[in-house]
């Protein structure tokens, strides 16, 4: 038995290496779909665009304006006389922002009122325009509590902030642990739904039904390479992101891959069951990315389960990448023990069990 099971890894690993093509899309897309999404996908802002108009002359305003210069979140365009090109500008997206100061700031600071600061935004992307604005009004506390301690005023409160997990708050470290789970998916289901189809489109399907192969190892067969391909993909990718973008691994790896090993298979049911209704490669090509888009849009990858509609959160329970999404995020980021992460671990297990069982049942069934 597990002669026969050998010889037909070994036809399978070799089916998958020796095609040049095979070969390039399992290795070089998902390293590039890694470089992609770890500097792309971001939510963190540089060189924010901001145009200045400063009406007041005094050397308040001007301060305020110097704080904006020396950041390195912005990038100062231009510096406006008046008000008649801000809206060119917005209008036209040369700048995100711009930063009106009222001719009266230093007047009126001096007799005890507040300094009038406008900001102009570009609202059409709500998302950045909300990051932009958070970096503007740290930079105005920070003048702010300058100036009362200056000026012999104290606070009567004062916020420190202090990120666990993610000191710097920096959304890669979120991100790109993420990629590990959708990438291991992509990657194990491919493999795995090409498998079999692959096998029917060259015509030699029938011919591996005459061997003395039992129908239950060659689904071990069919399952093997595309958990064992997933697991040095996915291996490769944690390489990369310790050691090329510097995220941090505070768990332990013996807790990681438990998980992993469990995840890839619940993916590995899901690609034989694509295999099992698929003739040709372009069938299955299209079932695996039927399954991935859902799959990664009821994650949680992108958009956290909870802002969901109620409904649709209902339909996450049975997706296996949100489990394993919260398992490799706390490992990486809170270095949270295995005994802690039960509660993901097994509904993952439970999905493994049903896709495994049903590929099953479709195979058998589609052999009479």
């Amino acid at each position: 038995m597990i002669r026969r099971i050998r010889a037909l890894l070994l036809k399978e690993f070799l089916a998958i290496f020796l095609d040049k093509a095979s070969r390039m899309a399992i290795i070089v897309p998902p390293i590039i779909q890694l470089f992609v999404f770890g500097y792309a996908a971001t939510f963190d802002l540089n060189r924010v665009r901001i145009a200045i108009l400063n009406e007041d002359s005094g050397a308040l305003s001007r301060e305020l304006v110097s704080r904006f210069q020396g950041n390195s979140t912005f990038e100062i365009v231009a510096y406006l006389g008046s008000e008649q090109g801000i809206q060119s500008l917005i209008d036209n997206e040369k700048t995100l922002m711009v930063l009106r100061i009222d001719n009266a700031c230093s007047r009126r600071v001096a007799t005890g009122e507040s300094c009038p600061v406008q900001v102009l935004i570009d609202g059409r992307n709500s998302n950045t325009a909300m990051l932009a604005l958070n970096y503007v009004r740290a930079i105005v506390t920070d003048f702010n509590e300058d100036i009362m301690a200056r000026q012999g005023k104290g606070m009567p409160a004062r916020l420190a902030v202090q990120a666990w997990f993610n000191p710097n708050l920096e959304s890669r470290w979120f991100i790109v642990p993420g990629i590990i789970a959708l990438l291991g998916m992509i990657v194990t289901l491919v493999v795995t739904a090409l498998s079999v189809a692959r096998e029917r489109e060259d015509g030699t399907f029938d011919q591996l039904l005459v061997t003395p192969l039992r129908p239950w190892e060659i689904m071990v067969g069919k399952s093997l390479p595309g958990l064992l391909v997933g697991l040095v993909e996915v291996s490769l990718i944690i390489a990369l992101t310790v050691f090329w973008f510097r995220i941090p691994l505070h768990g332990n790896l013996l807790t990681l891959y438990p998980a992993l090993v469990i995840y890839l298979l619940s993916v590995v049911g899901v690609g034989l069951m694509i295999s099992s209704f698929s003739t040709t490669l372009q069938q299955a090509l299209l079932g695996s990315i039927l399954f991935i888009v859902p799959a990664v849009t009821l994650s949680g990858f992108t958009t956290p389960i909870a802002n969901m509609p109620e409904w649709m959160q209902h339909l996450t329970v049975v997706n296996p990448m949100r489990y394993f999404l919260i398992v490799v995020r706390r490992v990486f980021l809170e270095g949270t023990e295995i005994h802690l992460l039960v509660h993901e671990i097994w509904p993952m297990a439970l999905i493994a069990a049903c896709t495994l069982s049903l590929a099953t049942w479709l195979f058998r069934h589609r052999l009479h």
